[in-house]
């Protein structure tokens, strides 16, 4: 599937100069496994219910810090409490309590296909600016480097981009052609500069919640010139909109999964997030402007409905 997976891409990078294999891989500490019930990074699982399938992705340690108001257990090892709340249960309730706890969990499927940008003539714009972190943002605002866009990256003080400490190579890979700015979102002056450089712009992107970037005072509607690339885990707008999610779990809401004896295994490694950020990239340069909604979870999906 993985094979099929590569010819359904390619022609989506070939005006990029650019591989499949050079757009879904990563470096991981420690390695990455063969994907199965647990994923390749080893954080998320698919967890059965009594009507269906879970993902339940553990990456960061203030996931795991929640465990005990999510099973009403202990502190400790998190997946056997889990597996026992789940128990004989419905998946929805497991998910819609997981979700109210801001983790990254989704039910199999859960997400509807969104249309994918043609590909055609190149629209670049001529200056964006990077507010992303982690991979599908980061990789969105490297493409259009690579399709000449002159790209500033902002590297926040007070949250850093783990990516070039977790991934080097990949943080060479898709932010080596960027400019890169430090700047302290917490000040009033760090975000004074950071709307100067949006007024000179032709595009943002971002991976934030709708939340965060309001309490920065950013919102699409306050910048109409830019187009506002938003990806989020579910949306950045409807009902999904807030929800917590990564690559992983995003894969499985869209049923981007492999199967063994009708059972779901997770495919590759965190396909949400290198598919995201591609389709992102070719919105803006099919010359999409104003806010475009792009969720990890729809996309993926949308890359299952091609590849059925």
């Amino acid at each position: 599937m993985i094979e099929r997976l590569h010819a359904a891409i390619k022609p989506r990078l070939a005006d990029l100069g650019l591989t499949p294999a050079e757009v879904l891989a990563r470096d991981a500490p420690g390695g990455l496994e063969r994907p199965g019930l647990i994923s390749a990074n080893r954080h998320c699982r698919l967890l059965r219910a009594s009507d269906g399938w879970i993902a339940l992705n553990l990456a960061r340690q203030d996931d795991r810090d929640v465990i005990p108001a999510l099973t009403g257990g202990p502190a400790g090892e998190p997946w056997s409490a889990i597996g026992a709340m789940i128990g004989d249960g419905p998946a929805g309730r497991f998910r819609d309590r997981a979700v109210e706890l801001q983790l990254p969990v989704a039910l199999l499927g859960e997400a509807a296909p969104m249309t994918l940008a043609r590909v055609g003539a190149l629209q670049v714009p001529r200056r964006v600016i990077d507010l992303s972190a982690l991979w599908a943002g980061p990789l969105c605002a490297g493409l259009l480097a690579r399709a000449g866009a002159e790209v500033v990256r902002i590297e926040s003080v007070g949250r850093p981009d783990p990516t070039p400490l977790s991934s080097p190579a990949l943080d060479k890979r898709i932010n080596g052609g960027k400019r890169r700015i430090e700047l302290d979102l917490s000040t009033a002056a760090g975000r004074s500069e950071l709307v100067d450089l949006l007024e000179t712009a032709d595009a943002i992107v971002t991976s934030a919640r709708p939340a965060a970037l309001k309490r920065l005072g950013l919102e699409p509607g306050l910048f109409p010139h830019l187009a506002w690339v938003a990806i989020t885990a579910h949306g950045f707008t409807g009902a999904g909109s807030g929800r917590v999610g990564f690559g992983d779990d995003c894969a499985v809401a869209g049923r981007l999964v492999s199967f063994e004896a009708d059972q779901p295994r997770f495919l590759g490694d965190a396909l949400a997030d290198p598919l995201t950020g591609l389709e992102a990239a070719r919105w803006v340069l099919a010359g999409r402007r104003g806010l475009i909604d792009v969720p990890m979870a729809r996309i993926a999906a949308a890359y299952a409905a091609f590849l059925a």
